[in-house]
C-alpha cells in the first residue's frame, strides 16, 4: 500500500471550553444541556446540520418507553422532558394516564412512550439552546483527540474552516460509534450484525405513512444478504445504498398491491440506521442478566422498551474510559454487553446516559477531577433534583 506523510503542521485551537460533546443525537444534546444547566461552557460536535441522530435524521420516530410495563415510571429528568419537547410540532398524544395520577394498573395498560415528528423533534432540540453557554459546531467531523498525561487536551475535527482543535477539560463520547473512545486509545467492541434497515415515509393522495423495510433482525439473514459494521467505510456506504434499495423495492411492490402509481417516497433516512456499531470496553459492563440489580454508583435506570418488567440500573462505571482520566461516554456507545446493548440503544436510555454523563463532565471540569475521583453520592443528589429517578 502507498503510504502518503503530512507534513507537519501546526492546528489552530479555536477556544478552550470546560466540556466538549461529541456527537449531536439525543445523547449528545441531552448531554450538552446538562453539562451547560450545570454551569459548564460547552461545544457541541455534530457532523450533520441537525440534532437527534438516528431520532430525527435516521427517521427512528418511536420515543421508547419510560416506565417498566408494570405502571411504575423509571425515567424521569431530561429523558421525560425531551419525550415531551419531541410532540411540540407534531406526533402522537402523551398516553392519558401519564399526564395525571393513575393508579399503576391503569398504567401498566398503556406504556409512557409516543411517536413523534421528526423534523419537528429536530427542531424543538434546537430551542433549547439559546440562553444556554453552548457553542454549537454543525457540519464538523471529528477526526481525533490530543492525549496528554491520561487526559484529553483537545479535540481535533474538521469542517470549512479546516482542521481545528477544539480544547476541553473534559469529553463526551456521544458519537453512537465510540468514535473518541476509540482514538483515545480506549478498549472498544465492534459488532458486524447490522441489517439492511430502510424506515421512510411514503405519501399518496394527501395521505402519509411510514413504512417500516428492512431484513429481519430476529431472524435469520435471508439468503444473498450481508450484516454490516458501522465502524467500516465500505459498510457505512453500503448499508446506505442498500437502504434506499429496501425502499425503492417497496414502493414498486406498494404501487403493485394498490393500483396507485402515484404513491411516491416522501421522507428517506439522510443517515444509515445502524443499530449496535461500536463501544466502549469499560470497568463494568452492564448485562441483560443484571434486571434488578442495583449499584452503588447507579446514575440512572431503564425498563425494557420490548417486554415488561426488568428494570435495568446503569452503573456509573459503565460510562467512563480505562486509560483516560477525562474521558466519559453516552447514549449507543457505553459499556455493556451485547444482549444489553439493545436495550441501551434506545432514545430514553441514551437521554439518561447523556444527562448523567453531563452533570459528571460539568462537575469534573469545574473541580479539575478525574472522573474516577467524583464523589458519587454528590452526583446522584444531583440527578435527583434535576427530576432524575434513581433507586434509594
Amino acid at each position: 500500500m502507498r503510504e502518503i506523510v503530512e507534513p507537519s503542521r501546526k492546528i489552530p485551537v479555536t477556544d478552550d471550553f470546560d466540556v466538549v460533546v461529541v456527537g449531536g443525537g439525543v445523547a449528545g444534546a441531552a448531554a450538552a444541556i446538562a453539562a451547560a444547566r450545570n454551569g459548564a461552557r460547552v461545544c457541541l460536535i455534530e457532523k450533520e446540520n441537525a440534532l437527534g441522530g438516528l431520532a430525527t435524521l435516521g427517521l427512528v420516530v418511536i420515543y421508547l418507553p419510560l416506565c417498566d410495563g408494570k405502571g411504575r415510571q423509571v425515567i424521569g429528568g431530561l429523558g421525560e422532558e425531551l419525550l415531551k419537547l419531541s410532540v411540540t410540532y407534531g406526533g402522537e398524544k402523551i398516553p392519558e394516564c401519564w399526564t395525571r395520577s393513575a393508579t399503576a394498573e391503569e398504567r401498566s395498560k398503556k406504556r409512557y412512550r409516543v411517536t413523534f415528528n421528526a423534523a419537528g423533534f429536530a427542531m424543538a432540540l434546537e430551542e433549547l439552546l439559546p440562553g444556554l453557554p453552548i457553542t454549537l459546531m454543525y457540519d464538523t467531523r471529528f477526526c481525533d483527540v490530543a492525549v496528554e498525561d491520561r487526559r484529553v487536551v483537545a479535540v481535533l475535527v474538521e469542517n470549512k474552516s479546516g482542521r481545528l482543535a477544539v480544547g476541553c477539560r473534559a469529553v463526551i463520547d456521544a458519537s453512537g460509534d465510540a468514535d473518541v473512545c476509540h482514538r483515545a486509545g480506549e478498549e472498544t467492541v465492534s459488532l458486524d450484525t447490522n441489517r439492511r434497515s430502510g424506515w421512510y415515509f411514503a405519501a399518496s393522495d394527501g395521505k402519509t405513512e411510514i413504512r417500516y423495510p428492512g431484513d429481519p433482525y430476529w431472524l435469520d439473514i435471508p439468503e444473498g444478504k450481508r450484516t454490516y459494521r458501522g465502524d467500516k467505510w465500505e459498510d457505512v456506504s453500503d448499508m446506505n445504498v442498500q437502504s434506499r434499495v429496501l425502499i425503492r423495492e417497496d414502493i414498486k411492490r406498494l404501487r403493485a398491491e394498490r393500483g396507485d402509481d402515484s404513491l411516491i417516497p416522501l421522507i428517506i433516512p439522510t443517515i444509515p440506521q445502524f443499530r449496535r456499531t461500536r463501544r466502549l470496553k469499560g470497568a463494568f459492563e452492564l448485562d441483560e442478566s443484571d434486571d434488578g440489580r442495583t449499584f452503588d454508583d447507579t446514575i440512572g435506570m431503564t425498563g425494557d422498551w420490548r417486554k415488561a418488567g426488568p428494570v435495568f440500573s446503569i452503573s456509573f462505571r459503565s460510562l467512563v474510559g480505562m486509560q483516560t482520566d477525562n474521558l466519559i461516554s453516552a447514549g449507543r456507545c457505553i459499556s455493556v454487553t451485547t444482549s444489553a446493548w439493545e436495550i441501551t440503544r434506545a432514545i430514553p436510555t441514551c437521554v439518561v446516559t447523556g444527562e448523567a454523563a453531563g452533570v459528571a463532565a460539568a462537575m469534573a471540569a469545574a473541580s479539575a477531577r478525574r472522573f474516577g475521583d467524583l464523589k458519587i453520592r454528590d452526583l446522584q443528589d444531583r440527578l435527583r433534583r434535576q427530576g432524575a429517578v434513581l433507586p434509594e
